[in-house]
């Protein structure tokens, strides 16, 4: 029997626990997937392409809708105490993207085949998911450490750090040769801008959730008229993926798993306040028991399911954000629909055509998209660090973080000299950045300075 339960006070249609008709369920599952699908198969891609990947890149876009279906199961539905109990759809997550490429140079500056590298991804992924797994349980006491200060740093670096990678796809791509920085790939790419940025500022909900895949296939069809489509590959390939636990076997090295394992410290931070807004969207209590038990549910689950992840073949998976603005304009909370957002994704997941699908893109295409994407997660880390007044402490701790962090980008030989072990670790500027972030908050005390304003020529900064 269908069930709803008025929320004036919300504007929610369909609560936690309501049973929408099949009709707005299928509905609401639908703007769900749209809104979630690029960033789900995205990460792929991206470290598919960057990597060289080639073949293996269509078998990890199907291994990710399908590890994501499953963990939206697992987030949804609430197994004891793993899951959040909320409509909170998991897909893979953008922040490792940096640590996992640096990982896989790593080994491919060895020599390492591509199945070295997915080899030593997947086992740093999986050892790391157990860092994630054990902060879930002291959430409370890790807010004290990692501050919205910490965690904007952090972000912002992840998002500029990245801009290299999508300006190089924007421009050609790595392989591009001569070809990079030809005037007919910056027109895709800014085409693709373009489409994003006019999707974006429309009325209709529903056109600016789509707008990212909506700038993707008027790319590629601006990019197949222009005879920049290769179609050759298409229809190549498996018609059915069958998830094949530890396909490429897995490795280890210490070095590059601190940056992981730093960023499944973030991530059950992230994972903090996505659940909390879901909370506040969805009506449901933000303090108490419930509360808590959910936050640690919702966090236990994202290293649980980063676990799966590995074993599977992909990449750690969080919670999406953007599903919580799915819930508040479609007015359905009901995390039964999540249900059905599983099993669509997991479908998705046995068909690897899919993957062949985005292959097609070409990289000025993929490079338009993910500059915008990688813009807004640096937006984002900005929108941390202003959300709270920046005062002389924390001015410096930004300034040191920030000049480390970009300084490694920047200038990648200049920690060249170092002990292999100690350049492998502070070469990563997330790390760096994060690092410096963590132990500058804790070394320099806070006082009671007001608020740093910008230095003139009248008033220069003076030191702290």
């Amino acid at each position: 029997m269908t069930q709803k339960t008025a929320a004036p006070l919300t504007g929610m249609i369909y609560r936690l626990e309501d049973r929408p008709p099949p009709g707005p369920a299928i509905l609401a599952a639908i703007q769900h997937i749209l809104a979630s699908i690029v960033g789900i198969v995205t990460p792929a891609l991206i470290i598919g392409g960057v990597l060289g990947l080639g073949e293996h890149i269509p078998y990890l876009v199907a291994m990710s809708l399908f590890v994501s279906g499953v963990a939206t199961f697992i987030q949804c539905r609430r197994f004891g105490p793993v899951g959040s109990g909320l409509l909170s759809v998991q897909g893979t997550s953008f922040a490792f993207v940096g640590a996992i490429l640096a990982a896989g140079f790593a080994v491919k500056g060895r020599g390492g085949t591509p199945e070295d590298i997915l080899a030593m991804i997947f086992g740093l992924c999986l050892v790391g998911c157990l860092v994630e797994i054990g902060l879930s349980q002291f959430v409370g006491r890790l807010r004290r450490i990692i501050t919205p200060t910490v965690t904007g740093i952090v972000i912002t670096i992840i998002g500029l750090s990245l801009v290299k990678v999508g300006f190089t796809d924007f421009a050609g791509g790595a392989t591009a040769g001569e070809a990079l920085g030809e005037p007919v790939n910056l027109l895709l790419g800014f085409i693709v801008v373009a489409a994003i940025l006019v999707l974006t500022f429309q009325r209709n909900p529903t056109v600016r959730i789509s707008a990212i895949m909506a700038g993707l296939v008027i790319g590629f069809v601006v990019a197949a008229l222009l005879g920049k489509v290769d179609f050759s590959s298409a229809g190549s390939g498996p018609l059915i993926a069958l998830p094949i636990p530890f396909r490429y076997g897995i490795d280890f090295d210490l070095a590059l798993f601190l940056p992981i394992a730093f960023i499944y410290l973030i991530t059950a931070i992230e994972t903090t306040g996505d659940l909390t807004a879901n909370s506040i969207i969805a009506g449901e209590p933000v303090r108490g028991d419930l509360y808590m038990a959910r936050i640690k549910g919702g966090i236990l689950a994202d290293g649980v399911n980063s676990g799966l992840a590995a074993i599977f073949n992909t990449f750690p998976n969080t919670t999406f954000s953007q599903n919580n603005g799915v819930i508040q304009m479609t007015g359905v909370a009901s995390r039964h629909v999540g249900m059905i957002i599983a099993v669509i994704l997991v479908v998705l997941g046995f068909f690897p055509v899919i993957g062949n699908a985005f292959l097609l893109v070409p990289k000025p295409v993929l490079g338009g998209a993910t500059l915008v994407l990688f813009g807004t997660i640096a937006v984002a880390g900005i929108r941390i660090l202003a959300s709270e007044p920046i005062d002389r402490r924390k001015a410096y701790i930004m300034a040191v973080s920030f000049g480390l962090g970009l300084g490694v980008t920047l200038v990648p030989d200049a920690t060249q000299h170092l002990p292999d072990f100690i350049r492998q670790v502070f070469a990563t500027p997330i790390t760096l950045s994060g690092l410096s972030a963590i132990i500058l908050s804790l070394v320099i005390p806070e006082g009671d300075d007001a608020v740093a304003e910008p230095a003139t020529a009248e008033r220069p900064v003076q030191p702290a």
